[in-house]
């Protein structure tokens, strides 16, 4: 009777490691570019209700410059030239309303899987 040792089955491992690593990676490198998107997300929004709640505290006549500059405080992760080219700020009768865009892309590997524009808006009564 012939005995097989473990020796013989470590090319096997190898060459399932081989086979398997490449689409972990692929998959945690998707994971990490969406976390990255969606906390991209949060800010956009967090830096529309700062915008917002700044405009509204400074009134009608200063509402775009506090707007604008709380927007950029309050979003410090994201590039402050892209940010400040995305965000606007109307004031109509009593409302503001202050709009955040920012542009996203995942990106797998040099491969853009999906790209957009994150963006939020929030409007508020000036009283």
């Amino acid at each position: 009777m012939r005995r097989v040792s473990a020796r013989s089955e470590s090319g096997q491992a190898l060459v399932e490691f081989a086979l398997v690593a490449p689409l972990v990676l692929l998959l945690l490198f998707g994971v990490i570019q969406f976390g990255i998107a969606f906390n991209h997300s949060i800010s956009v929004a967090d830096a529309a209700r700062a915008g917002s709640r700044a405009a509204v505290i400074a009134g009608p006549a200063n509402a775009t410059a506090a707007a604008k500059s709380a927007v950029a405080a309050a979003a410090s992760g994201l590039d402050p030239a892209t940010l400040s080219a995305g965000t606007t700020v109307t004031v109509s009768g009593t409302d503001v309303t202050v709009r955040v865009a920012y542009p996203y892309s995942i990106n797998l590997l040099g491969v853009v899987v999906k790209s957009g524009v994150l963006s939020s808006s929030i409007t508020e009564r000036m009283e």
